[in-house]
């Protein structure tokens, strides 16, 4: 979805909501603050920080007599992994991703429903990890199932050919819809099939957790655009 300036076309990439810009900054600067304060302390960090499912597995925790923490210490990671990133490659290879469809879903919905649509694109997707890989003690790490969501929004939002300035979103089972999920689904499974991406205790990329995020992105773009419409105003989200 396109604005006008004086005329000329406002470029995505050049000028992106605040809000993506800021959620940018926020990934990078938890790594830089990781690398540069707290580089010793990584290991920990993964374990108290990251997502780790065997935090969740009753049996492990009984058998290893390992104590999981309070509600809130086993709910914190559902969100914390998405700021931590094994390397500098892998938090500008999200943040490019997050540059690339952060801007068509906060211009639709408004800062505060895309913020709060990322997160729940997130949890999802360490929801879908932990299913798969119940008692596993490798940390998951990452903003990738996150922006995974991101995507699958943007795919049911990106213009075709039409008359109208504004569409609503593409349907689930339309072509365009179901070629891009498919391209998805496969490089991810590709990736779990052949370890594309992972290495050492941590799991850098998690295939589950990617398709957990875009499933949530998916369909839960519609709802939310519902939401949007009632309470944004006609104005853009602001532009950085």
């Amino acid at each position: 979805m396109a604005f006008l300036v004086e005329g000329r076309p406002r470029q995505p990439f050049l000028r992106a909501p605040a809000v993506v810009i800021w959620l940018i900054a926020a990934l990078i600067g938890a790594h830089v603050l990781r690398v540069l304060v707290f580089f010793r302390q990584s290991e920990a960090l993964f374990l108290a920080y990251g997502f780790v499912p065997a935090r969740y597995s009753q049996n492990f925790l009984a058998v290893h007599g390992v104590n999981p923490g309070t509600i809130f210490e086993r709910a914190v990671p559902f969100v914390t992994y998405i700021f931590l990133h094994g390397s500098f490659m892998h938090v500008a290879i999200n943040s490019v991703w997050l540059l690339a469809f952060g801007p068509i879903v906060a211009r639709r919905f408004g800062s505060p429903m895309f913020l709060l649509f990322f997160f729940i694109c997130g949890l999802a997707g360490a929801a879908a990890h932990l299913v798969c890989n119940w008692g596993s003690t490798a940390p998951v790490i990452g903003a990738s199932a996150a922006v995974s969501g991101l995507m699958a929004a943007g795919f049911r939002m990106l213009p075709a050919a039409s008359r109208h300035a504004r569409q609503d979103l593409a349907p689930l089972f339309t072509p365009r819809v179901l070629v891009w999920t498919a391209l998805w689904v496969a490089v991810n499974v590709i990736a779990g099939l052949t370890g594309l991406g992972t290495g050492g205790g941590v799991q850098l990329i998690a295939w589950q957790a990617h398709l957990g995020g875009y499933a949530a992105g998916l369909v839960l773009a519609g709802p939310f655009e519902a939401l949007a419409a009632r309470g944004q105003t006609k104005e853009p989200a602001p532009e950085a």
